[in-house]
């Protein structure tokens, strides 16, 4: 079916379909006219020819994104998520690339993604780091859940600080001050580690707190790295033995409780935890259900493709800290009278 034979069936030359069918002509033609083109397509099933259009107008209304593992990870799947939205929103089209971190296949899919004229680029990471930009990433290029090293590009990611320290902050309001932080092994290789920590500290300094360096334990970040934490600060004397513990993700809050019900702990009536990232399929299902602080991935997602799509501006030179809210269920409560606390 061409566009004349719309023309025809609907009784307007084919200058008219065209502009009713592009969404060129809303402020010329009678929307009577628009309502008949349209009606006059879809009982023909015409559909415009997208390549002659993009090279009439320059433009693909497609977006590249290119990540390392986040297609193949549940909790940051979000980001994917807000982004398609807003293209979705907006009459665009998003082609996902997956390189799991290899180096040649994340150049090879900057080159094809170029090659096809996408109209702009994404480019992800599964969790917060900074990252040197790869060559041949087109102007204006965002940056999404990582920062460039030098600068010079719109970038978004979690601000750790704050979410370090609306971690601390829950557990002392509740009235805790013996309060432990469960580290990632490498804060060199793990941006988040570093800024969670001075969350951790700047809270305790503004509540009058002393840290207490055997109260930082560092381990694998993942259920058993965080169980041998914990059984670590639980063989502690009992004066020093902490109260609460901030978890540097969720999966490590998951070791905790184990370790916690190894001792005879009910949480959180001896023990308050508190975990990072609201994991699906974790935070929510953990007994009692654990109070953590979520990364903002579906926001994150929506604003980077609005700063692709020309929709809002950016810094190109600071990246945008997006706050991570903390969520309350029931992991948290006052210390136990008996820890003399």
């Amino acid at each position: 079916m061409r566009m004349s034979d719309v023309a025809a069936a609907a009784g307007v030359s084919t200058a008219t379909v065209s502009m009713v069918l592009s969404g060129a002509g809303s402020d010329r033609i009678s929307p009577q006219t628009q309502a008949r083109v349209r009606e006059a397509a879809k009982a023909a099933g015409y559909a415009p020819n997208s390549v002659a259009r993009s090279l009439r107008t320059q433009r693909t209304r497609t977006i590249g994104l290119i990540s390392d593992t986040i297609a193949t990870t549940p909790f940051a799947g979000r980001m994917l998520a807000g982004a398609n939205d807003v293209a979705r929103d907006h009459g665009h089209l998003v082609i996902l690339v997956n390189t799991d971190d290899d180096a040649e296949q994340e150049r090879k899919a900057i080159l094809a993604l170029v090659g096809q004229q996408v109209d702009a680029m994404l480019y992800a990471r599964m969790w917060h780091r900074a990252v040197d930009a790869p060559a041949g990433l087109p102007a204006g290029t965002v940056f999404l859940d990582c920062r460039p090293t030098e600068g010079g590009w719109p970038a978004v990611v979690p601000d750790d600080r704050q979410g370090g320290a609306s971690a601390t902050r829950e557990l002392v309001a509740a009235g805790h001050r013996r309060i432990a932080y469960v580290d990632a092994p490498n804060p060199d290789e793990v941006v988040a580690s570093e800024l969670r920590h001075q969350g951790y500290l700047e809270v305790l300094a503004e509540s009058g707190i002393t840290p207490d360096p055997a109260l930082h334990v560092r381990a694998a970040t993942d259920a058993a790295g965080g169980r041998a934490a914990v059984e670590e600060l639980l063989d502690l004397p009992t004066s020093r033995r902490p109260t609460a513990i901030f978890c540097f993700n969720d999966r490590m809050a998951m070791g905790a409780y184990t370790a916690a019900h190894r001792r005879g702990l009910a949480i959180p009536d001896d023990l308050s935890i508190v975990g990072y990232d609201d994991q699906q399929l974790i935070a929510s299902e953990l007994d009692p259900p654990l109070t953590t602080v979520a990364l903002p991935h579906y926001e994150m997602g929506r604003w980077a493709m609005e700063v692709a799509l020309g929709l809002r501006e950016s810094d190109r030179d600071n990246p945008l800290l997006m706050n991570c809210p903390i969520i309350r269920r029931d992991s948290v409560g006052p210390p136990p009278i008996t820890a003399g606390n």
